[in-house]
């Protein structure tokens, strides 16, 4: 007679199967779905009634009823628009000043926002009570005074006061990258000071490549700024080095000095293209940047 010890079950023996996972399904609700529609189609209304002002003509503009679909549509307007006044010198004049200036306050937002989040020092939580202050007021409060600065030192006129701006920095932007960096690790840190690193390039070797969703938000934001800045080169440039945003404004006009809506909507179309093309191409940097500022 053969014995046979007893085997003791294993635990894949013992328990029962797991049931398969199935994924999850997002409940549909088509109520909220609609409202999300009428919004969208609200918002989107103006810039489709400007490209179709665009396209036309004087007549269709002045028609009674009023002409809904151009027919046929005048695209010589865009044409036009780009010939009765310096368009691409006025343009070449606004990306100028709009990179010059989202760059210079890309970097200074960035190094100032790491001294918040990274630093320790006298006076800090004061002065970030100053930034905090700073995001609350409207800009149009600082314009007349700093106006007047720069008409004192003779810097109306120049492209100066962008470039000064861009090194100063933004409230909102600084706010924004502080709570980017106070929520890295401090070992990173630690290792590159064990490392013998310096604190400008724990941020320029460390920190900054890091926070690449965050700089193309600080960039596309400051950009934006000063690409769709009216009132600042009206008041700081002449009509030489002024912007497309002013020239614009007032170069569509006939002879009686009445605008001339068609071109001046074909010019505004072209006006606005270059950032919706940057915001289609940067769009997901965009929001992370706004998502992962929030995380603290």
């Amino acid at each position: 007679m053969t014995l046979t010890g007893h085997r003791p079950q294993t635990e894949s023996q013992t328990a029962p199967p797991e049931p398969p996972i199935r994924p999850s399904r997002e409940r549909k609700n088509p109520v909220a779905f609609v409202i999300l529609l009428v919004v969208c189609a609200i918002l989107f209304l103006p810039v489709l009634w400007l490209f179709l002002t665009a396209l036309k003509s004087p007549q269709q503009l002045a028609s009674d009823p009023i002409t809904w679909i151009p027919t046929p549509p005048q695209v010589q307007n865009f044409i036009d628009a780009t010939m009765i006044l310096p368009f691409w010198a006025y343009a070449a004049n606004s990306l100028f000043l709009s990179t010059v200036t989202g760059v210079l306050t890309t970097i200074s937002s960035a190094l100032v926002g790491y001294g918040f989040a990274r630093l320790h020092g006298k006076g800090k939580k004061v002065l970030f009570g100053v930034l905090v202050a700073m995001m609350m007021t409207p800009p149009i409060i600082t314009l007349i005074p700093t106006y007047l600065l720069f008409a004192k030192v003779g810097l109306v006129g120049t492209y100066w006061p962008w470039v000064l701006w861009g090194m100063a920095g933004a409230p909102y932007l600084i706010f924004l990258y502080r709570q980017f960096f106070a929520q890295l690790p401090r070992e990173l840190e630690e290792a590159a000071i064990l490392d013998g690193c310096g604190r400008l390039r724990i941020f320029a070797q460390i920190f900054l490549p890091l926070s690449k969703p965050v700089i193309i938000t600080a960039f596309v934001l400051s950009f934006n700024g000063v690409w769709g800045d009216f009132i600042a080169p009206q008041l700081l440039l002449n009509q030489d080095n002024t912007t497309l945003a002013v020239a614009i404004t007032t170069g569509y006009v006939n002879s009686q000095v009445f605008p001339v809506n068609n071109l001046l909507a074909a010019g505004a179309v072209l006006y606005v293209l270059p950032v919706l093309i940057m915001f289609f191409f940067v769009q997901r940097s965009y929001v992370n940047g706004f998502a992962t500022s929030g995380m603290k």
